[in-house]
């Protein structure tokens, strides 16, 4: 008898544990229906979590300034600079020249340089220190600066006369031919002398443009060497 309760026992266990077991199958047979579903909406989460704090990161990084240091020199600079068709158009020596990557310059000491026209004019200059910008087609000349555009002969057989600029700052513009300071500036037009408080000269318009205390001394051609003339405007 008891032996017969024991088996109907075991036989209602193996049952429940089959059913149990059926359950479990077809609940772990729902869920892999929507594991896909799980697994996109974690990685929804991390990417999530990506997009909010790298951002931040690199932000940080490219907000740090460029400082300005030295990332080369040269002793004994030579910088030369070409136009398209692989003409000399100015060449700048120096006793020691530093670049700066920030302001993308060239810092020469005791800096001269020379340039020459399509035309063949030629323009020299000298100062203590010179800051050129990398294509070379603006210099400032910073500390006794002088400019000289020496005289030309025209096609037509006139002459352009010399004409020198000095000043303790002159701004030179390469490719517009022009010069400007906003310092005191003295120029000599071939015996002719002016000075002003500022300066602007356009070779393309042949203008000088003087302002604030400006002086002239005008020597007359037909007296040659004689006393100058003089005016002040």
């Amino acid at each position: 008898m008891r032996s017969q309760l024991f088996a109907t026992r075991m036989v209602r266990t193996l049952h429940g544990l089959r059913v149990c077991g059926q359950s479990f199958a077809g609940l772990w047979e729902r869920l892999s229906l929507y594991l896909p579903l799980v697994m996109m909406g974690f990685l929804a989460v991390g990417t999530y979590w990506l997009v909010r704090n790298t951002p931040a990161a690199y932000e940080a990084e490219a907000a740090r300034p460029v400082n300005h240091e030295i990332d080369y020199f040269m002793r004994r600079a030579t910088v030369k600079t070409f136009d398209d068709t692989g003409r000399l158009k100015t060449e700048i020596f120096g006793t020691e020249a530093r670049h700066f990557q920030d302001t993308e310059t060239l810092e020469i000491d005791q800096a001269r340089m020379r340039s020459t026209s399509p035309e063949g004019r030629l323009t020299t200059a000298t100062a203590n220190r010179a800051l050129s910008n990398d294509a070379g087609s603006e210099v400032q000349l910073i500390g006794n600066a002088v400019v000289v555009r020496e005289p030309m002969q025209n096609p037509d057989g006139s002459w352009l006369p010399r004409l020198e600029f000095t000043g303790e700052f002159l701004h030179v513009f390469m490719n517009e031919d022009r010069v400007k300071s906003h310092l005191p500036v003295v120029l000599k037009r071939g015996s002719d002398e002016f000075s002003g408080d500022t300066f602007a000269y356009d070779n393309l318009d042949q203008v000088a443009n003087l302002k604030g205390r400006v002086k002239g001394l005008l020597v007359p051609r037909a007296l040659g060497g004689s006393s100058p003339k003089k005016s002040t405007r």
